[in-house]
Formats: C-alpha cells, structure tokens, sequence
C-alpha cells in the first residue's frame, strides 16, 4: 500500500505538468487512471488472498496457453500495437493489453506446480528441460522479439530462482545460466536495436543525441536532486525532457524531486517484500505453495532492480517498469494479483498437487526441509510437506 501511494503521487507529479502545457485537461488524467487501475488490481488480490493456491489449480494450462496466444497474436499485423518500434500491447485507444506481463505470472504457476510433482527432475537436465525449459525457452523467445529484453531477463531470472528453491544443484543451474548468458549475448550483437542499447550504455554522453538521450536525461534529473531533492513537483526534466517519465523512468523523476533519501526509502519497501516473501516461503506448509512464494517474489524484486540499475546507468535499458509505482495498467493489475497469492501462501493456503513417485534408477535427494506426504496429508497440500521442526516457520501459518 506504501508502494501504491508512492506511486500515485509521482505519477502524478511526473504527468501533470506536461499535460497541462498540452492542454490536455486538468493534468489529473494519468493519477486517475492509475488509482483506477490499482482498484481493479487490489480487487483481484483480496480475491485471491482467500484462496487463490487452490483456485490455480484449476487454471494452470489455460492461462498458460491463453498467455501464449496472446503473445503470439502481438506480432500479428493490426492486432498488435507498436509504440517506440516495439509491438508489446494489444488492443486499442486507451484500452491496451501487454500480454507479457501475465505470461510471467503464468510461468510461475506452470514452474511451481511441475517443480512440486516431482522435485528431483532438477537433478536431471534432460528431465528439466523438456517440460519446463522448453516451455520458458519458447516463451522467452516470443517476448524477445517484440523486442522486449527487460521482460525476457525478468522471467529467466525468476525461472531460476525457482530452481534454486527446488534444490537444484550448482553444476545444473551454472550449465543453464552460462547458455542462457550466451544466447542473450548473441541476440544483443545480432540485433540492430538490442546493439544499440549495449553501446549507449557503455557510453551514453557519446550518444546523447540519439539512443543514449534517455540514459543521458535521466542521470541529469539524479544528479540534480542530491540528498534531499529539488521538492515534489519541482522535477525539471520531466517537463518534455524525459522520455518515459511516468512508466519506465519514475525512478529518476523521484530521484530528483525526493533525492537520495527518497530513492532510498523505496529500495527499503522492496527490501521489505523480499524479506516478507522469502519469510512466507520458508514457513508455507507445502513445496507447491513456497515455490509460487518464491516465484512471486523473485518477479517483483528483480523487476525492481532491473529497472532501478537501467535508471542509475548500472545496466542497459530494458523498458521494465518499477513495480507498483511507474504507470502502467497491466504491470500493475498483474502485480497485485501475485501479491494476492502470496498473500494466500502467508495465511496457509494449499493446493491439492500430485506427487509422481520417483523411478527407482533416478532416486534423488528430498528438497531440504521437506519430506513426502502422507495420505492424511495430501488432503491438505502438496507432493512434499515442510518436515516437522524444519524451518523457522516450522510448517505452519508465517508470522506477520
């Protein structure tokens, strides 16, 4: 809710002044949308609050697959919209959809349902990979190619975090990294646009008139703010200096007129979301529900730093808008319904996920601080349930 309000505010700060120069309107339009948006979405969390484990179960596939459509139906001529050179959206006028944005909850479902059947294919990478890296590996390469890089960083990070709390072994995860490092290596020098985001970064006053103008303005509008800020609503740049001010670029417009210290209290409300995340996960009563904790997670916190790095000049620009604070209706509606699972995993929500039991030849070790389920058991949870005195949490209810 603190991260709501933040947003709220800067966005309209950020919004405001350029809208009424335009004259277009009372400059009031964007803050309105935004609280609108953020309504719908805190509707969709407290639904899922209730019992939203459960209730994903039961849309697992299809939002997976509707999820793929939708990506797919971006790069069909006069279906998907293009802005800035990149088709991420579909619909029209002022309704618009990125459909990115819900494929990446849908592969954290899909990744912690088939990582709860059967832990130990993270032991095996041929058995890892040919549902779940294949799956992420072709969704990874329809969302590249909008371009959209920052998104496609985002769920591979998020993938991987998954595998971690699945118990993955080092040799495994440093095999899958070092070929996605590579992959993604080869995209940026073979793309013209993807380049160009590289070169800037590395230098972006040499290119400050072209692709490293954003880069350039936005460390102008940090510098200028120093400790304290210049003031809210003081923000210079913003006023048709900064491209993408509301959504992918916030951060600099709150650098400036909040300063040091205001950056720094945001950073600290994402630090409380890991911590509360991690927490839930460590103290969820099944595997099934501390891997979505996880997942959750992980994908608001890496998107934070993805775009707190691009915006600081301590990564190239990937177009990943800061979670619950930059404008944005489908980033936002996504993001609080993932919250509301976590929230469904901090109250002790299960969901019923069949164990497949292990094939005798490739018997691997048990997820630490987890065990297999009883009978009695598997009326309450998953494949694996948290041991007895494991944990801080032990196997009940997350504390706070």
């Amino acid at each position: 809710m603190c991260l709501l309000a933040y947003g709220a505010v800067m966005v309209y700060s950020a919004t405001s002044a350029t809208a009424l120069l335009q004259g277009s309107g009372t400059g009031s339009g964007y803050l309105i949308k935004f609280v609108s948006y953020g309504a719908i979405g805190l509707v969709v969390m407290r639904v899922l609050a209730r019992d939203g484990i459960a209730k994903a179960q039961t849309f697992v596939a299809p939002l997976l697959a509707v999820s793929f459509a939708l990506v797919l139906a971006v790069h069909i001529p006069h279906v998907g919209v293009s802005v800035n050179g990149a088709r991420r959206w579909i619909g029209a006028g002022q309704l618009q959809f990125q459909p990115s944005e819900l494929l990446k909850l849908a592969l954290v479902l899909y990744g912690a349902t088939l990582l709860a059947r059967r832990p130990e294919r993270v032991h095996d990478l041929r058995e890892l990979a040919r549902p779940l890296l294949v799956v992420v590996g072709g969704a990874c390469l329809l969302v590249v190619t909008e371009p959209d890089l920052g998104t496609t960083m985002t769920i591979a990070f998020t993938t991987a975090a998954l595998l971690v709390a699945a118990g993955i072994p080092a040799r495994n995860l440093a095999i899958i990294a070092g070929a996605a490092f590579g992959l993604i290596v080869l995209y940026a020098l073979a793309r013209p646009y993807a380049r160009a985001r590289l070169t800037s970064f590395v230098d972006p006053w040499a290119h400050a008139s072209g692709s490293g103008f954003q880069a350039v303005q936005g460390q102008i509008a940090i510098g200028s703010g120093g400790l304290f800020g210049v003031g809210p609503g003081q923000s210079v740049q913003k006023i048709f200096y900064l491209p993408e001010a509301p959504t992918d670029f916030i951060l600099a417009v709150i650098a400036e007129e909040l300063g040091v210290i205001g950056v720094c209290a945001l950073l600290f409300l994402y630090g409380l979301i890991a911590y509360a995340g991690l927490r839930v996960a460590k103290a969820a009563r099944s595997l099934h529900s501390a891997l979505i904790a996880v997942g959750v997670t992980s994908l608001i916190v890496s998107q934070a730093l993805l775009n707190v790095f691009a915006v600081l000049g301590l990564a190239p620009l990937t177009g990943v808008p800061l979670p619950f604070v930059s404008y944005g209706s489908s980033s936002l509606i996504v993001t609080l319904a993932a919250m509301g699972l976590l929230l469904n995993v901090a109250a002790g929500g299960t969901a019923h996920v069949r164990a497949v039991p292990s094939r005798p030849a490739t018997a691997a070790r048990k997820p630490a601080g987890w065990s297999r389920d009883t009978d009695e058991d598997r009326h309450s949870g998953g494949g694996y349930r948290r041991a007895r005195g494991a944990g801080a949490g032990g196997g009940g209810r997350a504390a706070g």
